[in-house]
């Protein structure tokens, strides 16, 4: 092993060395090296060392199970606002910093921050791939999910802004369940980044040092197969998994309620008397008789019943009159034909802005015209002179008008809703 001195005196004569040929030549390493430890000074993913001592597999295990838990309810409400199936699995808890994120995700992306704002106190970001978040929107929309040309702008951003909303909105209901006390969450934010270029810090502060990293492989239909990353602060995550525990061991350690005294088995009672043939024969069962206690025909709750037949043990009966019985009621899942249409999801995305567009007509021309292009130059359009223009919104042909003047504006009168 070299002493400190040693690797020091080695580690200058090499920056001699590299300084000029006039420099003294750095000192000679030992031949056998192989029990001299080679340490590495540059940092992990071109930033800062990731320190796995931070969090311990069982912390990861723990936290990993509150997003699964978390993330199912999310599922169930991505489902009702696209009408397609959704799937995510089972997430991978890892630590990460902002290099590793960069390294390792497609960009651009889209960051979705959310901020807790009572039960809990930090902030999650979501990241979603730009082409998830443009099929997830035109599904929101109505659409089949293939209209995804173009860039994203404000309407996607509002509409999985929305959508997200919706999800950690059942995430927090969910979490709530866990630690018995209400969780609620911000509006949120939702921005397209490219992240090279951008500053983590101007995003969230804990994205400077190390964080933890939950993926979860998510599938929407046939049209998505991809990867959805949750990142949580170090200190908000060991919280939410010590709330989880704390309250789950409450919940164990507590006195058991006493359990309601359980009615007197069959055996156990005592042996009513061999009823008297005689005494069968008799209808009149509203007098006691015989050897008969006064009590058993009230706890029949039938005062007309005829004496229960040879075999039977009497005090079966009351327990048989006296249950509740209802019939099972269960949540429907899937959603009728024109769930969106009709009116009960669209209320979700009422807000969200569309853009229409009324046009008057279309051609087509060889480059060589267009370049002959000139102030004056008429276009003949493929539309007849007082035929109803198109009326598009967000490209989609819905309806034809006719085109009106209001005070010093043009406007477009509905005549007709394309189905």
């Amino acid at each position: 092993m070299l002493s400190q001195d040693e690797i020091n005196a080695l580690l200058s004569g090499m920056d001699s060395t590299a300084g000029g040929e006039g420099d003294a030549p750095a000192a000679e390493a030992p031949s056998d090296n192989s029990d001299i430890p080679v340490t590495s000074g540059a940092p992990v993913s071109g930033g800062s060392e990731i320190d796995e001592s931070l969090l311990n597999d069982a912390e990861k295990d723990a936290i990993g199970e509150v997003a699964n838990i978390s993330m199912g309810s999310s599922a169930t409400t991505l489902y009702s606002l696209v009408n397609q199936k959704v799937n995510i699995t089972t997430p991978q808890v890892e630590l990460a910093n902002w290099e590793n994120v960069i390294n390792n995700y497609e960009r651009p992306c889209v960051f979705i921050q959310i901020q807790y704002t009572e039960g809990l106190d930090g902030t999650n970001i979501l990241i979603l791939k730009e082409r998830d978040v443009m099929v997830i929107t035109d599904l929101m929309m109505g659409g089949d999910g293939t209209n995804i040309s173009g860039e994203i702008g404000e309407l996607q951003l509002s509409a999985i802004s929305e959508a997200m909303n919706q999800m950690m909105g059942a995430a927090a209901t969910s979490l709530s369940t866990m630690i018995n006390q209400k969780v609620d969450i911000s509006p949120p934010q939702a921005t397209l980044l490219d992240m090279i270029n951008d500053d983590p810090s101007d995003i969230a502060e804990f994205l400077m040092g190390t964080f933890v990293k939950i993926s979860f492989k998510m599938q929407v239909g046939d049209l998505v197969d991809s990867t959805l990353m949750q990142l949580y602060p170090i200190d908000f995550a060991k919280a939410l998994k010590d709330l989880v525990l704390t309250d789950a061991g409450a919940k164990e350690g507590a006195a058991p309620a006493p359990a309601p005294e359980p009615a007197p088995a069959p055996a156990e009672a005592p042996a009513p008397a061999a009823p008297d043939p005689n005494m069968m024969a008799q209808p009149q069962m509203g007098m006691p008789q015989m050897g008969m206690p006064q009590m058993q025909m009230p706890q029949m709750g039938m005062p007309q019943m005829q004496t229960p037949p040879m075999g039977m043990p009497q005090m079966q009966m009351p327990q048989m009159m006296n249950m509740n019985i209802q019939p099972a009621q269960f949540q429907t899942f899937a959603g009728g034909p024109g769930m969106m249409a009709g009116g009960e999801n669209i209320g979700i995305i009422k807000d969200v802005p569309l853009e229409v567009t009324v046009e008057l007509g279309r051609t087509a021309k060889p480059i060589s015209d267009i370049l002959e292009f000139a102030p004056g130059t008429i276009i003949e359009l493929d539309k007849v002179a007082g035929e109803p223009v198109d009326v598009l919104v967000n490209g989609k042909f819905v309806a034809k008008g006719e085109v009106v003047v209001i005070e010093e504006s043009f406007g477009v009168r509905v005549t007709e809703i394309v189905q």
